[in-house]
């Protein structure tokens, strides 16, 4: 059965909910009881200082990882393909022995797009961040800052209806940063969810709608990014905006 046309567009994947959630790894708590409701729109960005766990709680929320207690769920985690309308970039993409071209074709197919679309999504998204003109190329010889663009349209090409990025910046030039930025401003505009990690304050501050506030495993703070920046409520949201906790 067509999903789509017995039964209309699936509902939305979001809100996503988080109940609880806490995470371990032998004997250390790394995500000690967060709740969050995570909605459409608001680009959310994930800052707190080193071991905070903010890598981890965006693997928790894209399903790389489960949680050790608490719940998390999706607006419509029944529906069809609910797996693949959501995407993460991370910070060192894995890319196939391929060409550019094919890395993209082969996410697709593992997606389960049709034959007939996977040349034109595939060509559409390399157009998207750039890289039409490098198609042919091998995916491994492509500098660092080429390399997560691929890796963005690989994303781009899934039409995810949210994207999970972990420091998808932190090993590039500020020139190459900045290409990363707009393209992941781009799918915002199209409408997808960002839900990003940085270690960078001034990514932040130019990418977020939203804070949250992450410190030893626990989420301390949720604001507007201009209240966070300008008015941060606790005291080690103060402290790490002051460089007083380690990064």
């Amino acid at each position: 059965m067509n999903y789509t046309q017995e039964l209309g567009p699936p509902r939305s994947l979001l809100p996503l909910e988080l109940e609880g959630v806490s995470f371990s790894a032998g004997a250390r708590l790394i995500i000690d009881d967060v709740s969050v409701r995570l909605d459409a729109g608001r680009r959310t960005v994930i800052v707190g200082p080193n071991g905070a766990g903010k890598s981890v709680l965006l693997r928790l929320c894209h399903g790389l990882l489960s949680p050790t207690h608490g719940t998390i769920r999706w607006n419509s985690p029944e529906a069809p393909g609910t797996a693949r309308r959501q995407a993460m970039v991370f910070q060192r993409p894995v890319l196939l022995r391929r060409s550019a071209l094919a890395n993209v074709l082969y996410a697709l197919q593992v997606a389960g797009v049709s034959r007939n679309h996977r040349q034109q999504r595939a060509r559409e998204a390399l157009l998207k961040v750039g890289l039409d003109g490098l198609r042919a190329h091998p995916a491994r010889v492509l500098s660092g800052g080429e390399q997560q663009r691929l890796a963005l349209a690989r994303a781009w090409a899934l039409r995810p209806e949210v994207l999970f990025l972990d420091e998808p910046t932190a090993s590039l030039d500020p020139g190459a940063a900045q290409e990363i930025e707009a393209i992941i401003a781009a799918m915002h505009g199209a409408g997808t969810k960002i839900l990003m990690v940085t270690h960078s304050l001034g990514q932040a501050r130019r990418m977020a709608d939203e804070i949250l506030f992450l410190h030893q495993g626990r989420l301390i703070e949720r604001a507007s990014a201009e209240r966070f920046f300008k008015h941060p409520r606790s005291l080690e949201a103060a402290q790490f905006l002051e460089g007083e906790l380690p990064w």
